[in-house]
């Protein structure tokens, strides 16, 4: 199985490229740009079994500036990306965000509800799943949330995870909203589940087949920042708890609106038998490494 991972060098595609392995035919964006059909026409020459799309611009508050630019990468990409998937028949795999949803139903969101964005970056990516779901004829639309991982996000310069531990070793107070709840999420985790999940679709594991549509791929539960937050410090055993101080989102003065509970369930993939561990081992995991 080749598998064309775009976006090879952001916070996800690079777990992806070292849990493929050999596998794997990592592509950053000196390689590929998404935005450009024919710079997207290498895919036609390398002819990957499955191409996962991982490149997006991910910047929220800044996409309702740069609009033009949030939708080039994150819709326009998804269209040319698709095509060519049809071109030499491979699967199209569509990394999106539980900011497809506006929160409003106050507990966690399943595959089957319908989205609402309330940001440009949430729309840019629906549209970009649209896009997936109407000119892809083998597609998985992947949705994660609140991602973490070693490489850091490039578009925002880190993680949430590496930020607050600079800021507790800085001595500096943290204001952590306390009213936004989500699902934090490993990317090791993402990488590893898309694998087997991948393996069961192209028929190389053992278990059922997973349907082409939409799935939610996060880790199980889910918390507001401030918890997440202090169970940072509580993992590394750090007295840093005085340091935290909960303040309501509406304190931000931030350009996005951002839903106020955007929590994820994996409900069809653990019809399939596939299980997420829960984020805070997810979190502790990552912490010890």
């Amino acid at each position: 199985m080749k598998v064309a991972i775009l976006g090879a060098n952001g916070q996800l595609g690079s777990d992806l490229v070292e849990t493929f392995g050999e596998d794997a035919i990592p592509l950053t964006s000196r390689d590929l740009d998404v935005t450009d059909p024919e710079r997207v026409k290498i895919l036609n020459v390398l002819k990957p079994d499955v191409i996962i799309n991982t490149a997006a611009y991910v910047r929220v508050d800044d996409a309702e500036v740069e609009v033009e630019k949030a939708f080039q990468v994150n819709t326009i990409g998804a269209l040319n990306v698709a095509k060519v998937c049809n071109e030499i028949d491979a699967v199209n795999v569509y990394i999106s965000t539980d900011y497809v949803f506006d929160g409003a139903k106050g507990e966690p969101y399943e595959e089957g509800d319908v989205p609402n964005p309330i940001n440009v970056y949430g729309l840019s990516k629906y549209t970009g799943e649209i896009f997936t779901r109407n000119y892809s004829k083998k597609y998985y639309i992947i949705r994660v949330a609140s991602l973490y991982g070693k490489a850091g996000a490039r578009g925002k310069g880190g993680n949430f995870v590496d930020f607050m531990i600079q800021r507790a070793k800085k001595r500096e107070g943290i204001k952590v909203v306390d009213d936004v709840f989500m699902s934090p999420t490993c990317t090791k985790d993402v990488s590893i589940m898309l694998k087997r999940f991948l393996d069961l679709g192209l028929g190389l594991g053992l278990g059922i087949k997973p349907a082409f549509g939409v799935y939610h791929m996060v880790n199980e539960g889910y918390c507001n920042w401030y918890e997440f937050t202090r169970e940072i410090f509580t993992v590394l055993g750090w007295d840093a708890q005085n340091q935290i101080i909960p303040i309501r989102s509406s304190e931000l003065k931030r350009l996005a609106r951002r839903p106020i509970f955007s929590a994820l369930r994996n409900t069809k993939l653990d019809d399939l038998g596939l299980k997420m561990r829960t984020w805070k081992d997810a979190l502790r995991e990552y912490l010890m490494e």
